[in-house]
């Protein structure tokens, strides 16, 4: 289901930049052009997931909108035309998202930042370090504004202890000066454990201490904000961070993912595969690896184009990810495959393989209005004590046996 975006605004220009911006992350957006219809709005749908609200109204000029939303639950981002700090300050004295000045295209540009991170912050922890009860209480309220899952530790051990806990936590934001374990050897303790491309940690202190911003840095953290702070600077550095974080996931899944099947490639294959086996061996759990190979592949290229073989590898990849829950897989080129699949022994994950060998066999494929047939053998090697470059040949060489000997067949490497 959509999230629902409230566009609280006058002008039918800016109302149309915004309704596109909302439109394009999915958002289903409801327009208002005055106080009377935000209320008239209020009456009968309040479940609105954010707001994008207008300082001056015809009829509310001195930002009294913004107050009628955020009675309702429903955060707002404020836009604005006034520059003055008497104007900024009575917006954020107000649990608001954040204002945008409307200074250029810039403003735009930001407020699709905020509104897509509003959606994208769902399901992040950050953790959130003080001894201070007030300082953690405004930090955290901050961060619940733009939708994390806040967590809150009164000193360092606490946080450690939260960290194990919680996979969810990407960010860990600690005062500096703290009784028992300090902010500094907090962020020691934690880069033990996550390197900067898992958790971003920032470092706060209230300290007139020109040389504590540099000792947390130098010590593993990614930034420094010193107390008190203005909310838009905290929220400019935690966006930045969160940004930072996102496209290191981006670029990681990117070098280990197959673009065509968004299965795993070669290298990630490798990595996870030795990690499952040295587990297989170590809690004798009984394994295959197999290798898998579309038969006449070049026969469907050549019949139906290559956007149809395409098709296929695809289609192949998601009933292998339907079929072989438990499994490991990849695609290693080409129309090849590879398979590590666990199971109770030998017979139950030859049969794993055999009921989706003969559930490919039997499907028809509907591409571009034909109906496509074709087949896969399987080379599989069960329980090998050899390296995992050796069961791959091994399996390598059954899979050959199976193109010899007919096609559409499993065989297992003696």
């Amino acid at each position: 289901m959509s999230k629902k975006l409230l566009v609280v605004e006058d002008s039918k220009a800016i109302v149309s930049i915004i309704k596109k911006i909302g439109e394009s992350l999915g958002y289903e957006v409801s327009i208002a052009e005055s106080l009377a219809e935000v209320e008239t709005l209020m009456q009968s749908n309040t479940e609105y997931f954010a707001a994008t609200i207008d300082y001056a109204l015809p009829d509310a000029e001195n930002g009294e909108a913004i107050a009628t939303i955020l009675s309702h639950g429903i955060p707002g981002v404020v836009m604005t035309g006034k520059m003055d700090d008497e104007t900024r300050k009575k917006i954020l004295d107000q649990p608001v998202i954040d204002y945008i000045p409307k200074e250029n295209s810039q403003a735009f540009m930001y407020l699709k930042r905020i509104l897509y991170w509003q959606s994208a912050n769902i399901g992040t922890g950050v953790l959130v370090v003080d001894d201070s009860v007030t300082a953690r209480n405004h930090i955290s309220e901050l961060l619940k504004r733009r939708n994390f899952t806040v967590y809150a530790a009164e000193s360092g051990v606490e946080a450690l202890k939260i960290l194990q806990k919680q996979n969810d936590i990407k960010m860990v934001i600690t005062d500096l000066e703290m009784p028992g374990m300090d902010g500094i050897e907090l962020t020691n303790e934690i880069r033990k454990v996550y390197n900067r491309d898992q958790m971003t940690v920032i470092g706060i202190s209230g300290a007139d201490n020109a040389t504590y911003s540099a000792r947390i840095i130098k010590n593993g953290a990614d930034d420094f904000i010193r107390k008190p702070f203005c909310p838009e600077e905290f929220y400019c550095r935690i966006t930045q961070h969160v940004e930072n974080l996102h496209n290191i996931v981006k670029i990681q899944k990117a070098a280990n993912t197959d673009y065509l099947t968004e299965l795993p490639n070669r290298r990630a294959f490798f990595k996870k595969a030795r990690k499952s086996i040295a587990y297989y061996a170590e809690n004798k759990i009984p394994y295959g690896l197999a290798m898998i190979d579309i038969d006449f592949f070049k026969t469907v290229n050549d019949t139906y184009g290559h956007e149809a073989g395409d098709h296929i590898l695809k289609m192949l990849a998601e009933n292998m990810e339907k079929c072989l829950t438990e499994a490991s897989l990849a695609r290693f080129g080409g129309e090849e495959f590879a398979i590590l699949l666990p199971g109770s022994d030998q017979a139950a994950i030859y049969q794993q393989l055999d009921v989706f060998r003969e559930k490919i066999a039997s499907a028809q494929f509907n591409h571009d209005e034909h109906y496509i047939n074709f087949t896969v053998s399987i080379g599989v090697v069960f329980n090998s004590v050899s390296s995992l470059e050796d069961q791959l040949n091994q399996a390598d060489i059954a899979l050959y046996s199976a193109k010899e000997n007919g096609r559409n067949q499993i065989v297992i490497s003696t």
